[in-house]
């Protein structure tokens, strides 16, 4: 019993050396990047903005409700339940949850049951395997049971670095689920607005054309009792023509958003369609905080931190291969002749060993992989920059373009009031014959010109305000009835 004992010693003390060794994990440790030394402590602000505190505990992934709109809140519901896109990134968070199980697993014996049962002849003419004893035939049954485990030895941590790699790659697929997620509903709230913003400018033409009309009615009628000449009539007419063809050229820009809108919440473009709304909506407050929120709240940031991280673990596993690869393979199980003696004490096998092997020599691979490697941490590392800059871009685009349109719009309106003044006078003016009819057209047509730019510049209001929102990572204030009245 002496030998049997001592072999497992040996091995158990071989396999106590290697989980010392084990201890430490080659290559780089990941430590998450601090703020960009140039990154502004502030952002660029015209009245009335001004930096808001964010709450980061609140809900912000419904940051579409604070607009106050329950059909734009029934598309949203739709679009997160049917799109396609947004199933794929789903999809793609499974999978990444499933390969970081699959690589965890290496971390645990693996191990399996086998069973054979044969009859077998062995053959005379085999070669000898010892010169005194002549081979013989031999036919006789063989009745098998065996378990067999194995492990690798975690020796410089390259499992721990493929974990590392795959929790890494997990996380960066659940950000890149919500930044996906991001864009869909900014996508979808952008194309909505747009398609509000022409529903008013219909609105504002068809009005228009109703004015027209009747001035036409009153030029022609005057013509007819040859007060005015005929140009008179042929310039309302042409200008009536004119506003009656942006009516086909509106609802062709509608039916182009409506169609998006269909895509965006997995319906088929031909069997949806949205009624016109005209009613006014007005851009939420949206609280700014400072530049480094958006290191936290981004998702696309959280994404490219991830992949930096993914990417510095497979440096660790790609220099693993410099060293020994170590197995531990145990066996025990039944072996008998006959089936009646498959599970006499006699019958007991076993075994106990351990793997190893080394590279000496492969013409450079292991090193062109640790270059590689090296390489694409690299290439996060200026993914992540570059990211991190277009954020700061896409908020400061966002802020100063907000403030802009909100002077803008404050002006059209000015403009609208003074525009309507305008048209009042010159036809009482020409009904009272103290103008020509040539004033009476060019206020009309002025009025139409100023009343569509205002429709436009709020329902840019609105887009920018959407672009805000996604350049900022979401919502500040959560998803309560109350968020859109107070600042964050």
């Amino acid at each position: 019993m002496r030998p049997g004992i001592r072999m497992p010693r040996k091995v158990l003390g071989t396999l106590a050396a290697c989980a010392l060794l084990a201890a430490c994990a080659v290559g780089p440790d990941y430590s998450k990047p601090a703020p960009p030394a140039d990154l502004p402590v502030s952002w660029q602000l015209e009245a009335p903005w001004r930096t808001g505190t964010p709450r980061d505990a609140d809900d912000k992934s419904a940051w579409w409700q604070r607009y106050g709109d329950t059909r734009l809140d029934g598309l949203m519901q739709q679009a997160l339940a049917d799109n396609a896109t947004l199933a794929i990134a789903s999809a793609r968070v499974a999978q990444a949850r499933a390969a970081l199980d699959a690589t965890g697993a290496a971390q645990y014996p693996q191990v399996g049951v086998g069973a054979r049962a044969a009859r077998q002849k062995i053959s005379a003419n085999r070669p000898l395997t010892n010169y005194a004893v002549a081979n013989q035939s031999t036919v006789q049954n063989d009745f098998a049971l065996t378990l067999v485990a194995s492990y690798e030895i975690d020796l410089v941590g390259r499992v721990r670095r493929s974990v590392e790699a795959a929790t890494a790659s997990s996380q960066q697929a659940q950000a890149d689920y919500q930044n996906t997620r991001l864009l869909l509903t900014a996508d979808l709230a952008s194309a909505y607005f747009n398609l509000r913003a022409t529903d008013v400018e219909l609105d504002v033409v068809t009005r228009s054309i109703a004015l027209q009309q009747r001035a036409l009615e009153l030029v022609s009628a005057r013509h007819d009792l040859g007060a005015v000449s005929g140009l008179d009539v042929a310039q309302q007419q042409a200008l009536l023509e004119n506003t009656l063809t942006q009516v086909d050229v509106l609802k062709r820009q509608r039916g182009l958003y409506q169609d998006a809108i269909a895509t965006l919440v997995g319906t088929p473009a031909p069997a949806f369609s949205l009624a016109p709304d005209i009613s006014p909506l007005v851009p939420p407050p949206i609280p700014l905080g400072v530049p480094s929120d958006l290191l936290e709240r981004r998702p696309d940031v959280a994404a490219a931190e991830r992949a930096m991280a993914a990417a510095n673990a497979q440096i660790g596993v790609a220099t693993a291969a410099f060293f020994p690869s170590v197995s531990l393979l145990p066996t025990v199980g039944l072996d008998s002749n006959r089936t009646g003696s498959v599970f006499d004490a006699s019958s007991v096998l076993w075994s106990l060993g351990v793997s190893a092997t080394q590279v000496l020599f492969d013409g450079g691979r292991i090193r062109a992989g640790v270059d590689f490697s090296k390489a694409g941490y690299e290439a996060t590392v200026a993914n992540y920059r570059r990211v991190v800059l277009l954020a700061m871009q896409e908020a400061q685009d966002g802020i100063t373009g907000l403030a802009a349109l909100d002077r803008a719009t404050a002006q059209s309106d000015t403009a609208v009031a003074a525009a309507r003044r305008v048209l009042e006078m010159s036809a009482a003016r020409y009904q009272g014959g103290a103008a020509n009819f040539l004033d009476v057209i060019t206020a009309q047509q002025a009025l139409l010109n100023i009343e569509r730019q205002s429709a436009q510049l709020r329902g840019q209001q609105l887009s920018v305000s959407v672009f805000l929102t996604k350049a900022l990572g979401g919502d500040w204030c959560g998803s309560d009835a109350d968020a859109s009245a107070r600042a964050c």
